[in-house]
Parts: structure tokens; C-alpha cells; sequence
């Protein structure tokens, strides 16, 4: 029993480390995304075409004509809804003639395609959706409460349930790494298909540059939920044990 506990602990040890690696990772890959994401943003576009009639463009050169692009407030708060059928842009995209617009544009573009299209992935997440922002809300209470029943009662129900929401979240967010990956690819393709958009090499480049960032930062996203996780069930498990 002694020996099986130290290599739960050390489960836990690790887990714990896993955390903190991923949490520092995560910290330069947001700063570094940023970084780009404004270094490109000053990047005027060769055509002059801003992020909103980018968008309009994409969708009906793919045969899109029931989504409709807007403006939201906020910053990087870009994302399509497919309840609405809507592109939703922010000030600094909608408005901005530079290659990060455009190429954030033609990534949000891409979930509407990927939704016309019927892509299997985007079908999934959007089921998962409810289920996931209950968990979510579900994991703020158990998760702390849980920790305290297991040390204090000896009681690892609530923490159980925690665990089982956490779980949900990740698979959550491994689900959703496909979905922006391809959105990016199809955006890309349809930047590089289109001269009138971005006239030169350089423009793609940047374009990619950014566009991979961004992929990155729900990379370790998802990374870090699975870390968290890994933590939470290590310390159920030690305790049970």
C-alpha cells in the first residue's frame, strides 16, 4: 500500500509540474500571438480591402449567402456563430485594412464553411456546447468544495464530480483543436487562391504566421486543461487509496 501511495504522489508530483509547464508555455504563446497579432495588424493591406468586405467576399465565393458578417465590441472577441449565422468580427478586424484582419476574417469565414459543408467536427463541438458550459459552470463549486470534503470529511464525491465536469472541458477543447485548424486551412487556401485579397508573398507569409499563433493558443488551452485534470484525478485517487 505504501508503495502503491508513492506512485500516486508522484502521479500527483507530476501532474503538478505538468501544470506549472504548461501554464509558463501557455503565458509566452498568448504574448507571442499578441505580439504578432500587432506587428501584423500595422501591416497595411496591398489590395486595401478590410476585414469586413474580406469576410463577404469569402462567403460568396463559396456559395454563402445566408451569413451575415458584423461588428462586435470587444477585443479579439472574433468568432462565427452558427446559431445565428453570423461572422462575428471586432472593431480592430471589421474595420482594419491590414493582413491580420484579413487573415482573421478568412479564419472566421472558415467555421461557415466548415458549417455549410457539414463538417463533422464543427457538428460535434456545436453538440458538445450545452453540455460543456454546464460543466463549466459546474466545476467553479466542486472543484474547491470537493478538495475541502476530501481533506476534512474523507469524502470524495463532490470532487468526483468535479473531476467528471473537468473531463468533459477537455475533451471540449481537444474537439475544438481540429475545428481551428482546419478553419485556418481553408483560409489560408482561399488567400492564396485569391490575388485580389493579398497581392504578395509576403502578405501570405504574415498571414500564415499569424494564423498558426493563434492555432497555438488553443493548443496549449487544451493542453492545460488536460494537465489540470490529470492533477484533480491524481489527488481523488491518492486519497481513495
Amino acid at each position: 500500500m505504501n508503495h502503491l501511495a508513492l506512485i500516486i504522489g508522484h502521479g500527483m508530483g507530476s501532474a503538478w509540474l505538468l501544470m506549472a509547464v504548461v501554464a509558463v508555455i501557455s503565458l509566452i504563446v498568448q504574448w507571442r500571438f499578441k505580439s504578432k497579432f500587432n506587428q501584423y495588424a500595422q501591416m497595411p493591406l496591398t489590395s486595401g480591402m478590410s476585414g469586413q468586405e474580406v469576410a463577404e467576399r469569402m462567403l460568396r465565393d463559396n456559395g454563402i449567402y445566408n451569413v451575415q458578417v458584423i461588428s462586435v465590441e470587444g477585443q479579439l472577441t472574433d468568432h462565427y456563430n452558427p446559431e445565428t449565422r453570423t461572422v462575428n468580427l471586432s472593431p480592430d478586424v471589421y474595420y482594419s485594412r491590414s493582413v491580420a484582419a484579413a487573415a482573421v476574417a478568412a479564419h472566421e469565414c472558415g467555421h461557415a464553411v466548415q458549417h455549410a459543408a457539414g463538417y463533422s467536427w464543427l457538428s460535434l463541438r456545436t453538440t458538445m456546447v450545452p453540455i460543456t458550459n454546464a460543466a463549466s459552470t459546474l466545476i467553479q463549486f466542486t472543484l474547491f468544495i470537493g478538495v475541502m470534503l476530501l481533506f476534512f470529511a474523507h469524502s470524495g464525491i463532490v470532487l468526483a464530480i468535479g473531476v467528471a465536469g473537468l473531463a468533459i472541458v477537455t475533451m471540449f477543447a481537444f474537439v475544438t483543436l481540429p475545428v481551428e485548424f482546419d478553419a485556418s486551412r481553408r483560409a489560408l487556401a482561399w488567400l492564396n487562391n485569391n490575388y485580389n485579397v493579398m497581392q504578395t508573398n509576403q502578405e501570405h507569409e504574415q498571414a500564415k504566421d499569424a494564423l498558426w499563433w493563434a492555432a497555438m493558443t488553443y493548443v496549449v488551452a487544451a493542453l492545460g486543461s488536460l494537465a489540470t485534470l490529470l492533477y484533480y484525478a491524481s489527488m481523488l485517487s491518492n486519497r481513495r487509496n
